[in-house]
């Protein structure tokens, strides 16, 4: 299922994500259980695991209920796989009153979606540009990185002006800017940049903005810092 387009990828590549959370030992048997990953550091305040080729740590946090948007990439010919693995450990959401897998036709990619213990929205996609597939069995190791995380702004527009100069990211040339949409990068690492109470998509649940750190490689191999959102 592969795209005839020809395009030159401008790389942003996702290399740490530090996120809050308000239970750390719950956190940590979700993760260890769902993405069978060993625990890279752990203390009183946060938790470190390592996901694919991005390492993912969540700090304990008193703020109620921070919840995020996170997609984990995945071999683009092992969705079938993937979502009979998932479901197994998990409630899948539906995307439709008939289906529980999206079909992103504009993007050329199909998402699975599903809460961690947190409430945070997680999504397998298979981006089929991508020239990952894999020979092996799908299982948790299989996982190749986190690919996007959503950022909740007041004003997209604004704030798309701003990671594009500062950072010399484009945004995706799959996708137009819209002003309450829009996503910066490419297929292998994206910011989704929503408003405030835009709604996760497959779900009701509104976008609301939380502290996080990401640090970000781009074309250049420079590696950067963004923050989003109050700590405290």
């Amino acid at each position: 299922m592969k795209s005839n387009s020809i395009y030159i990828t401008i790389i942003m590549k996702i290399k740490e994500l530090q996120l809050l959370t308000n239970n750390l030992d719950k956190t940590e048997a979700f993760y260890s259980a769902i993405f069978n990953v060993p625990v890279i550091q752990k203390t009183e305040k946060e938790i470190s695991f390592s996901i694919g080729t991005t390492d993912l740590k969540f700090i304990l946090s008193p703020v109620p209920k921070p919840v995020y948007h996170i997609a984990f990439d995945i071999p683009h010919n092992k969705l079938e796989e993937a979502f009979d693995w998932l479901s197994e450990k998990v409630s899948v959401l539906p995307v439709t009153p008939d289906s529980q897998i999206a079909d992103i036709k504009l993007w050329n990619a199909k998402s699975i979606y599903f809460y961690d213990i947190n409430g945070n929205l997680l999504e397998l996609i298979c981006r089929f540009d991508l020239d990952n597939q894999s020979e092996k069995p799908f299982d948790a190791s299989s996982v190749i990185s986190i690919s996007e995380i959503g950022i909740v702004t007041d004003d997209v527009p604004a704030l798309t002006k701003s990671i594009t100069e500062k950072y010399n990211i484009p945004v995706f040339h799959k996708q137009p800017a819209q002003e309450n949409f829009t996503a910066v990068g490419d297929d292998e690492g994206l910011l989704v940049l929503v408003n405030q109470n835009r709604n996760w998509f497959p779900t009701n649940e509104k976008a609301q903005s939380y502290w996080s750190k990401i640090i970000i490689e781009v074309a250049d191999g420079s590696v950067h810092e963004i923050f989003t959102g109050a700590k405290s």
